[in-house]
Protein backbone atom coordinates (compact mmCIF):
# COMPACT_ATOMS: atom_id res chain seq x y z
CA UNK A 1 0.00 0.00 0.00
CA UNK A 2 1.39 3.35 -0.92
CA UNK A 3 0.22 6.42 0.93
CA UNK A 4 0.30 9.92 0.81
CA UNK A 5 0.26 12.30 3.81
CA UNK A 6 -0.66 15.83 2.90
CA UNK A 7 1.34 18.32 5.04
CA UNK A 8 0.79 22.49 6.11
CA UNK A 9 3.00 24.03 8.25
CA UNK A 10 1.24 26.65 10.69
CA UNK A 11 2.13 28.94 13.02
CA UNK A 12 2.61 27.46 16.75
CA UNK A 13 -0.47 27.99 19.00
CA UNK A 14 1.72 30.03 21.25
CA UNK A 15 3.22 32.35 18.64
CA UNK A 16 1.79 36.01 19.17
CA UNK A 17 0.29 36.83 15.91
CA UNK A 18 0.42 40.21 13.82
CA UNK A 19 0.18 41.18 10.40
CA UNK A 20 2.38 43.45 7.85
CA UNK A 21 1.49 47.10 7.20
CA UNK A 22 -0.70 46.61 4.42
CA UNK A 23 -3.14 44.34 6.55
CA UNK A 24 -2.50 41.55 3.62
CA UNK A 25 -0.52 39.17 4.72
CA UNK A 26 0.88 37.56 8.30
CA UNK A 27 4.06 38.52 9.45
CA UNK A 28 6.07 35.56 9.69
CA UNK A 29 9.09 37.66 11.67
CA UNK A 30 9.60 35.80 15.22
CA UNK A 31 6.73 33.13 14.29
CA UNK A 32 7.60 29.15 14.97
CA UNK A 33 5.80 26.72 12.56
CA UNK A 34 4.96 23.13 13.15
CA UNK A 35 2.89 20.81 11.53
CA UNK A 36 -0.72 21.22 11.33
CA UNK A 37 -2.08 19.04 14.09
CA UNK A 38 -4.83 17.59 12.17
CA UNK A 39 -1.99 15.74 9.47
CA UNK A 40 0.11 15.44 12.61
CA UNK A 41 -2.67 13.01 13.54
CA UNK A 42 -2.65 11.36 9.70
CA UNK A 43 0.64 10.99 10.04
CA UNK A 44 1.32 8.87 12.76
CA UNK A 45 -2.08 6.60 11.46
CA UNK A 46 -0.02 6.42 8.24
CA UNK A 47 3.65 5.61 10.07
CA UNK A 48 1.40 2.61 11.56
CA UNK A 49 0.12 1.31 8.64
CA UNK A 50 4.10 1.23 7.70
CA UNK A 51 4.67 -0.37 10.99
CA UNK A 52 1.70 -3.19 10.74
CA UNK A 53 1.27 -3.26 6.86
CA UNK A 54 4.28 -2.49 5.45
CA UNK A 55 2.90 0.34 3.63
CA UNK A 56 5.57 2.99 2.24
CA UNK A 57 4.76 6.69 3.00
CA UNK A 58 5.12 9.77 1.49
CA UNK A 59 4.63 13.35 2.36
CA UNK A 60 3.87 16.16 0.18
CA UNK A 61 3.34 19.74 0.81
CA UNK A 62 2.98 23.24 -1.04
CA UNK A 63 5.39 25.74 0.33
CA UNK A 64 8.40 27.73 0.09
CA UNK A 65 12.20 26.77 1.03
CA UNK A 66 11.25 27.83 4.45
CA UNK A 67 9.19 24.52 5.62
CA UNK A 68 11.70 22.28 4.75
CA UNK A 69 12.40 21.92 8.45
CA UNK A 70 9.16 20.87 9.07
CA UNK A 71 9.44 18.05 6.17
CA UNK A 72 12.23 17.02 7.71
CA UNK A 73 10.49 16.64 11.06
CA UNK A 74 7.41 14.41 9.32
CA UNK A 75 10.58 12.18 7.62
CA UNK A 76 12.18 11.69 10.93
CA UNK A 77 8.71 10.61 11.92
CA UNK A 78 8.72 7.97 9.67
CA UNK A 79 7.83 8.88 6.25
CA UNK A 80 10.05 7.37 3.68
CA UNK A 81 9.99 10.32 0.74
CA UNK A 82 9.02 13.86 0.81
CA UNK A 83 8.11 16.30 -2.24
CA UNK A 84 8.14 20.27 -1.36
CA UNK A 85 5.63 21.88 -4.06
CA UNK A 86 7.64 25.00 -5.10
CA UNK A 87 4.76 27.84 -4.61
CA UNK A 88 3.32 30.08 -2.50
CA UNK A 89 0.19 28.45 -0.66
CA UNK A 90 -1.89 31.18 -1.35
CA UNK A 91 -5.24 29.31 -1.35
CA UNK A 92 -6.66 26.20 -0.92
CA UNK A 93 -8.08 25.90 -4.77
CA UNK A 94 -4.00 26.23 -5.76
CA UNK A 95 -2.83 23.53 -2.68
CA UNK A 96 -5.42 21.15 -3.61
CA UNK A 97 -4.18 21.75 -7.52
CA UNK A 98 -0.67 21.17 -6.84
CA UNK A 99 -1.15 18.48 -4.51
CA UNK A 100 -3.69 16.71 -7.01
CA UNK A 101 -1.13 16.38 -9.90
CA UNK A 102 1.76 15.18 -7.69
CA UNK A 103 -1.12 12.89 -6.65
CA UNK A 104 -1.53 11.40 -10.02
CA UNK A 105 2.37 11.46 -10.49
CA UNK A 106 2.79 8.75 -8.00
CA UNK A 107 -0.86 6.77 -8.02
CA UNK A 108 -1.73 6.47 -4.14
CA UNK A 109 -3.64 4.16 -2.44
CA UNK A 110 -4.28 6.55 0.00
CA UNK A 111 -4.30 10.19 0.57
CA UNK A 112 -4.22 11.20 4.11
CA UNK A 113 -5.11 14.85 4.57
CA UNK A 114 -5.90 17.19 7.76
CA UNK A 115 -9.77 18.02 7.62
CA UNK A 116 -8.60 21.63 7.62
CA UNK A 117 -5.10 23.79 9.11
CA UNK A 118 -5.65 25.59 12.11
CA UNK A 119 -4.52 28.58 10.50
CA UNK A 120 -6.78 29.51 7.57
CA UNK A 121 -9.72 26.70 8.57
CA UNK A 122 -10.88 26.35 5.19
CA UNK A 123 -11.77 22.35 5.42
CA UNK A 124 -11.44 22.11 1.50
CA UNK A 125 -8.20 20.66 0.76
CA UNK A 126 -8.95 17.00 1.04
CA UNK A 127 -12.85 17.32 -0.80
CA UNK A 128 -11.12 19.39 -3.42
CA UNK A 129 -8.30 16.79 -3.84
CA UNK A 130 -10.99 13.75 -4.16
CA UNK A 131 -12.59 15.61 -6.46
CA UNK A 132 -9.71 15.84 -8.86
CA UNK A 133 -8.55 12.81 -8.61
CA UNK A 134 -11.50 11.22 -8.31
CA UNK A 135 -10.93 9.21 -5.39
CA UNK A 136 -13.42 8.53 -2.21
CA UNK A 137 -13.51 11.03 0.16
CA UNK A 138 -14.67 10.79 4.13
CA UNK A 139 -14.21 13.58 6.36
CA UNK A 140 -13.82 14.32 9.85
CA UNK A 141 -12.13 10.95 10.14
CA UNK A 142 -11.73 9.39 13.71
CA UNK A 143 -11.18 5.83 12.53
CA UNK A 144 -9.74 3.39 9.65
CA UNK A 145 -8.68 0.09 8.90
CA UNK A 146 -7.48 -1.11 5.74
CA UNK A 147 -7.88 -4.62 4.35
CA UNK A 148 -6.62 -5.07 1.13
CA UNK A 149 -8.48 -2.26 -1.06
CA UNK A 150 -11.29 -2.20 1.30
CA UNK A 151 -10.93 0.52 3.52
CA UNK A 152 -13.81 0.80 6.89
CA UNK A 153 -13.87 4.33 8.08
CA UNK A 154 -15.31 6.05 11.09
CA UNK A 155 -16.76 9.78 11.17
CA UNK A 156 -18.01 12.30 13.42
CA UNK A 157 -21.62 13.49 12.83
CA UNK A 158 -23.87 15.58 14.70
CA UNK A 159 -24.83 13.45 17.72
CA UNK A 160 -22.57 10.48 17.01
CA UNK A 161 -20.58 8.77 14.54
CA UNK A 162 -21.11 6.59 11.54
CA UNK A 163 -19.18 3.93 10.44
CA UNK A 164 -18.54 4.07 5.92
CA UNK A 165 -17.09 1.20 4.16
CA UNK A 166 -15.20 1.87 0.38
CA UNK A 167 -12.78 0.77 -1.62
CA UNK A 168 -9.59 2.46 -2.49
CA UNK A 169 -7.86 4.64 -3.57
CA UNK A 170 -9.47 6.82 -1.06
CA UNK A 171 -8.71 10.96 0.15
CA UNK A 172 -9.56 11.17 4.19
CA UNK A 173 -10.07 14.10 6.27
CA UNK A 174 -8.06 13.27 9.34
CA UNK A 175 -8.31 14.61 12.77
CA UNK A 176 -8.14 13.80 16.39
CA UNK A 177 -9.65 10.39 17.13
CA UNK A 178 -7.49 9.01 14.41
CA UNK A 179 -4.83 8.63 16.75
CA UNK A 180 -4.96 10.21 20.43
CA UNK A 181 -2.31 12.95 21.17
CA UNK A 182 -0.88 10.18 23.48
CA UNK A 183 0.52 8.27 20.06
CA UNK A 184 1.94 11.29 18.38
CA UNK A 185 5.49 10.27 17.88
CA UNK A 186 8.15 12.34 18.65
CA UNK A 187 11.56 11.95 16.25
CA UNK A 188 14.39 10.20 18.25
CA UNK A 189 18.09 10.68 17.39
CA UNK A 190 17.79 7.78 14.60
CA UNK A 191 14.92 8.98 12.97
CA UNK A 192 16.37 12.45 13.15
CA UNK A 193 19.74 11.25 11.17
CA UNK A 194 17.86 8.88 9.19
CA UNK A 195 15.36 11.92 7.95
CA UNK A 196 19.02 13.67 6.80
CA UNK A 197 19.48 11.12 4.23
CA UNK A 198 15.95 10.68 3.30
CA UNK A 199 15.03 11.88 -0.41
CA UNK A 200 13.58 15.55 -0.55
CA UNK A 201 12.59 16.59 -3.83
CA UNK A 202 11.40 19.91 -4.80
CA UNK A 203 8.52 19.85 -7.81
CA UNK A 204 8.14 22.92 -9.64
CA UNK A 205 3.68 22.84 -10.57
CA UNK A 206 2.75 23.20 -13.98
CA UNK A 207 0.14 26.30 -13.49
CA UNK A 208 -0.09 27.03 -10.09
CA UNK A 209 -3.46 29.61 -9.92
CA UNK A 210 -5.41 30.93 -7.24
CA UNK A 211 -9.17 31.95 -7.00
CA UNK A 212 -9.05 33.81 -4.09
CA UNK A 213 -7.74 36.60 -3.38
CA UNK A 214 -7.31 38.27 0.69
CA UNK A 215 -7.86 41.70 0.53
CA UNK A 216 -6.69 42.28 4.47
CA UNK A 217 -6.47 40.90 7.92
CA UNK A 218 -7.63 42.47 11.13
CA UNK A 219 -7.86 41.13 14.70
CA UNK A 220 -11.16 40.55 16.72
CA UNK A 221 -11.83 44.07 19.15
CA UNK A 222 -10.56 43.92 22.60
CA UNK A 223 -12.35 43.14 25.32
CA UNK A 224 -14.28 45.66 26.83
CA UNK A 225 -13.76 46.65 30.65
CA UNK A 226 -15.04 44.51 32.99
CA UNK A 227 -17.51 46.08 35.81
CA UNK A 228 -17.67 43.59 39.29
CA UNK A 229 -20.79 44.46 41.67
CA UNK A 230 -20.80 43.17 44.89
CA UNK A 231 -22.67 40.15 45.80
CA UNK A 232 -26.41 40.84 46.48
CA UNK A 233 -26.31 43.76 44.87
CA UNK A 234 -29.22 43.33 42.60
CA UNK A 235 -30.84 46.77 41.95
CA UNK A 236 -27.41 47.44 40.69
CA UNK A 237 -26.83 44.90 38.72
CA UNK A 238 -30.66 45.67 36.86
CA UNK A 239 -29.53 49.37 36.15
CA UNK A 240 -26.65 48.41 34.58
CA UNK A 241 -28.07 45.93 32.29
CA UNK A 242 -30.78 48.10 31.38
CA UNK A 243 -28.94 51.25 31.06
CA UNK A 244 -25.47 50.10 30.00
CA UNK A 245 -26.07 46.49 28.91
CA UNK A 246 -29.66 47.66 27.02
CA UNK A 247 -31.19 43.53 27.53
CA UNK A 248 -33.60 44.27 29.92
Amino acid sequence: MKILVCISAVPDTTSKINFTADQKSLDTSGIQFVINPNDEFGLTRAVWFKEQQGAEVHIATVGEASVEPIMRKALAIGADKAFRIDTHPSDGFLVAQALSEQIKKETYDLVICGRESIDYNGNMVPGLIASHCGYSFINTCTGLTIDGDKAAATREIDGGSETLETSLPLVIGAQKGLVEESDLKIPNMRGIMSARTKPLEVVTPSNPKALTEDLSFEKPASKGEVTLIEEGNIDQLIELLHKEAKVL
